[in-house]
């Protein structure tokens, strides 16, 4: 029997089809990584290790006294035994306690760093062969006891952004399938950082088991909700530090007249030139090139100096704490 469907039957059959439409699509669940932490967490991973390499570029030129470049290359999640397996063998690797979180985490040095490094703690340049496959000695393993320590302490203090984790050395291995602190399928969390010590390049490699990261999601929420623009005191202290063994340029100078390319081509040995320079006017004194003081030409013995009289103040920058004026040789003067 034929019947003609009315109008809300009709309704009915396409609001039946929109709610089919609406379904979410089914999304693939791998059940070996169940751990796994959201992405946004993974970018306030990023930043916080960002500042941990900042850190750590000044932390290690004062300790090992030469340049050094630090770079964050990944972060990313694996499994354990997959962090594993893309580790050099031997290699250099500790075990770390996350206290007060349970569970442990990895750092790992590769040989191609740690014996320039070894080299260079030995009062060496640093130079040594990158192709050394060995185990380190027990002796070795105290000399980079110093290296840890400045590692973890910056890393100690980069996390302290989220929260308070006192990162310890539990154990040292060599081999890295011996090192065995986690399940093979446990889900991780890796950070990759290329140091770079003139012409020797390294990997530095860090794991942190993602079940504990996910114990902290609420911190990072309410930590890097609001992001920090301003260095704090101890940070410029901090940095203030490890900037005072640096070296300066210091220049006075004595500002002369213009010449022509004619009379410079025509300059020869024994022709006397003179400046126009008033005795009684200040001569300014650069620091790297920057205009800092300004002072007088005096005697010193057998020797021309520099009276400082007055300091020029850069824009947000503080006065000199020291009182006085202060004499500095012109031997290098120009």
């Amino acid at each position: 029997m034929n019947r003609q469907l009315s109008q809300q039957e009709i309704d009915a059959v396409f609001q039946n089809m929109q709610d089919h439409k609406r379904e979410s699509p089914a999304v693939k669940f791998d059940f070996r990584r169940p751990d796994r932490i959201p992405k946004s967490q993974v970018r306030a991973i990023h930043l916080l290790h960002d500042t941990f390499v900042r850190n750590l570029v000044s932390s290690l030129s004062a300790y090992l006294r030469s340049y050094l470049t630090v770079n964050l290359v990944s972060v990313e999640q694996l499994s354990y035994a997959e962090f594993l397996d893309g580790l050099p063998s031997p290699t250099c690797m500790v075990s770390l306690g996350l206290s007060p979180y349970d569970g442990n985490g990895v750092l790992e040095l590769n040989p191609s760093l740690v014996f320039p490094i070894l080299e260079m703690l030995l009062g060496g340049t640093g130079k040594a062969s990158s192709a050394i496959q060995r185990d380190i000695t027990e002796i070795e393993q105290k000399l980079l006891d110093g290296l840890f320590r400045i590692i973890l302490h910056d890393l100690r203090e980069a996390w302290k952004g989220v929260t308070d984790v006192d990162f310890t050395i539990e154990s040292m291995e060599t081999e890295p399938q011996l090192l065995h602190i986690l399940a093979p399928n446990e889900a991780v969390v890796s950070i990759g950082v290329e140091v770079r010590i003139g012409e020797t390049v390294g990997m530095m490699n860090i794991a942190m088991p993602s079940i504990v990261i996910k114990m902290m999601r609420q911190k990072f929420d309410q930590q890097w909700s609001v992001r920090k623009t301003h260095a704090s005191r101890s940070e410029q202290s901090r940095v203030l530090r490890l900037l005072r063994g640096a070296n300066l340029t210091l220049e006075a100078r004595m500002e002369g007249q213009t010449l022509s390319v004619r009379e410079f081509l025509g300059l020869a040995e024994g022709h006397l030139l003179t400046f126009d320079f008033p005795v009684e006017r200040p001569i300014d004194l650069l620091v790297n090139g920057i205009h800092k003081f300004s002072g007088q030409v005096v005697s010193t013995g057998r020797k021309r100096a520099c009276l400082i009289d007055t300091v020029k103040l850069v824009p947000n920058q503080g006065k000199i704490n020291e009182e006085g004026a202060t004499g500095v040789g012109t031997d290098d003067a120009r």
